[in-house]
């Protein structure tokens, strides 16, 4: 375990796998010669359109000190970081409690938690005030994956029949993994914990907010009722399928992520062999057929994690002062402004959220992969250009996964054009007025400050192994 972890304890059925004849491994999954060609004009397209930003990039003095300022106060205070992980910490560690020694649903009783989320890949802006807890579950025999979208959501099917505990969320068939069951169960299971369970910070309490048809998560909120206090700390809990690396990941991401210039082939197979998780998602559509209803979506949010801490071309990046880099801080500050879009467009940018700044923010670190590129003393230079890169993006139309190419964040099925071409013209005149979404929402008035991050309350919680978050 290292030293961050530490601190954050804790459509046709896939083709069958071929062996290395000399090594009995499995063989990867190689590229079509289309495919190829799409992979790599893609990549092609994107150097193009970084290149003529980084062209064009000119930022005057006033910009440049008002990037730098907005990138400071992004940053979370300690103070505030201490309450929200003693909140957290708290319930964890007695749901895993009560979920290990429940006999209500014996499937969930190996379970465990998956750190995942921007709050431990350190990249959390303004507030520790949502958090994202994968409960990982592991599924006891070999998994068939049916793509049904192109490389993201999948049927899930066992290979053989079984009378284990996982058999209470099969289908008819006895094969097909239900997500709709596995939801369900999760949402009982946490009501019925919450029934007993108290905050250890007096006069709060979690509640269970109302169920979303195209959510994966069972999603908390820790209120102060009686002083009818807004939402204080947010947590997604979300069951995840664990299937074990020796399985191998799906055909369409078998070839792993496109980092060989930028963190090199050996951490690309890295990535490759870890295990590969399933969330209970539906797709997105009227008229649903059958299988729909029950997909899995694929989650990369463990690898996602081990890249951006693993960040830099070289292996030393931000280990000292003198090696640090403004990666993390522009990732930060482009979260910073996709939130003021949002708010200030609700209704224009409904469909944009922070996972396409996450993904337009891995293409460019996979094009401008060296870490001279990100130097501190860059960091206005470095966050325009990915603001450039997120337009460029919205502009052509594509924005690929990073992790399933053939998926495009940007179609019209998933992004209506409508709102993209309001993206992009709302992304130019934010570098043409100098940022001005970035500003900080104004202070309370003195007197409605009621939100007990750094309430002195918590000294009556007596003391504890940690004050940070060990999920």
């Amino acid at each position: 375990m290292d030293r961050e972890d530490r601190d954050v304890k804790g459509g046709l059925t896939e083709a069958k796998q071929r062996k290395d004849d000399t090594r009995g491994k499995l063989s990867p999954a190689r590229l079509t010669p289309a495919r190829q060609r799409q992979k790599d004009q893609q990549q092609q397209a994107a150097e193009e359109g970084s290149k003529v930003f980084e062209e064009s990039l000119s930022v005057s003095p006033e910009l440049t000190s008002w990037i730098k300022l907005n990138a400071k106060d992004l940053k979370i205070r300690m103070t505030d970081r201490r309450w929200a992980a003693e909140v957290v910490n708290d319930f964890q560690d007695n749901l895993l409690k009560f979920l290990r020694s429940s006999r209500d649903q014996p499937f969930f009783q190996s379970a465990d938690f998956l750190n995942t989320g921007s709050y431990f890949e350190k990249v959390k802006i303004h507030s520790p005030d949502e958090f994202d807890m994968m409960l990982k579950l592991q599924v006891p025999s070999r998994v068939n994956m049916t793509d049904l979208d192109g490389g993201l959501f999948y049927r899930l099917d066992l290979a053989r029949p079984t009378r284990g505990p996982i058999q209470a969320f099969l289908l008819e068939n006895e094969r097909t993994l239900s997500s709709s069951k596995f939801l369900s169960e999760m949402y009982c299971l946490v009501r019925k914990f919450l029934k007993t369970y108290k905050v250890p910070e007096e006069g709060c309490r979690w509640e269970v907010n109302r169920k979303r048809i195209h959510s994966p998560a069972v999603t908390l909120s820790l209120c102060r009722p009686e002083i009818n206090s807004d939402e204080l700390i947010s947590v997604d809990l979300v069951p995840a399928l664990e299937i074990p690396s020796c399985q191998g990941w799906p055909l369409a991401v078998r070839n792993g992520p496109d980092v060989d210039k930028w963190l090199g082939k050996k951490v690309r197979q890295e990535i490759k062999s870890l295990p590969c998780y399933f969330i209970p998602k539906r797709l997105k559509g009227r008229n649903l057929s059958e299988d729909a209803k029950e997909s899995w979506r694929i989650s990369f949010s463990h690898v996602e994690k081990k890249i951006i801490r693993s960040h830099g071309n070289k292996k030393t990046c931000c280990e000292s002062k003198a090696t640090k880099c403004c990666r993390k801080q522009c990732l930060m500050l482009l979260k910073s402004l996709i939130e003021g879009l949002k708010q200030r467009f609700p209704k224009e940018l409904d469909h944009l959220c922070s996972y396409h700044g996450k993904t337009a923010f891995l293409h460019t670190l996979s094009i401008r992969f060296d870490d001279s590129m990100w130097a501190c003393q860059q960091l206005p230079a470095c966050f325009l250009n990915l603001v450039g890169a997120l337009q460029f993006y919205a502009r052509r139309g594509l924005l690929p996964h990073f992790f399933v190419p053939d998926c495009n964040l940007f179609s019209a099925a998933v992004f209506p054009q409508k709102a993209l071409a309001f993206l992009n013209t709302a992304l130019e005149e934010q570098r043409k007025e100098g940022l001005p979404l970035l500003k900080p929402p104004a202070p309370l008035p003195l007197l409605q400050k009621t939100t007990p991050l750094r309430c002195p309350a918590i000294s009556r919680l007596g003391p504890r192994r940690l004050w940070t978050l060990h999920l």
